[in-house]
């Protein structure tokens, strides 16, 4: 029977630059230094590094309510803006259906990296989802809410505000989930490597015993 085969993930390259990005930004230098590993490694008794959970229940929590509030928003805005539409200057209007269309296509994508990332423990997909709640979601959401050219309703703004607050807090979340994941990961590289050296090395014992042979 074939192997059931997980969710899609990103390309290749896309992947890699993220894996660089989120090295080099979310990385704790003092803590990721060579000499300041963890004392114990995962083969000694009580050590289960590889069990420990490294996603956020809280961003999780918040990505939860995020999807089902998602559509909900979408609905106001856009019934909102099919009655202002008139109002609107072409230049606002042009603006508006432009970041309509951009806020539901990236929020899709945004999403499922965050939901991928977090659950299945990828740097490269939480990344993703970081710098796309970043840029250009949050900006968006903050120039609807605070553009009084757009004849904002206060319907209207009270969504926008709970979506801000949405974003706000998954910037930050993600971005001690993904500091803990890089650092975790990190350290666990470093101690595989060390056991591979340490089972490398030959034994006192034997290479004693080679010694006195030869001599």
């Amino acid at each position: 029977m074939a192997r059931p085969e997980g969710p899609p993930t990103l390309p290749e390259p896309l992947r890699r630059r993220l894996v660089s990005f989120s090295s080099s930004v979310f990385s704790d230098s003092h803590r990721t230094a060579l000499g300041d590993g963890p004392r114990a490694p995962p083969g000694f008794p009580g050590y289960r590094a590889d069990c420990e959970i490294l996603s956020s229940l809280p961003l999780q929590m918040s990505l939860y309510f995020n999807v089902y509030f998602f559509p909900f928003w979408w609905l106001i805005t856009v019934a909102i803006l099919y009655m202002k539409y008139p109002a609107l200057s072409d230049y606002y209007k042009f603006i508006l259906v432009t970041i309509m269309i951009l806020v539901s296509l990236t929020e899709l994508i945004r999403l499922y990296l965050g939901y991928v990332g977090n659950l299945l423990e990828k740097v490269p997909e939480l990344a993703g989802f970081w710098l796309l709640t970043l840029l250009p979601q949050l900006p968006i959401i903050l120039f609807l809410l605070f553009n009084e050219g757009l004849k904002i309703h206060s319907l209207e703004r009270a969504v926008h505000i709970i979506f801000a607050a949405f974003l706000s807090f998954q910037v930050v979340a993600a971005f001690f989930a993904l500091r803990r994941m890089v650092n975790t990961l990190a350290t666990r590289f470093r101690l595989t490597e060390f056991h591979r050296l340490e089972e490398q090395r030959p034994a006192p014992g034997l290479s004693s015993l080679g010694g006195s042979r030869g001599w």
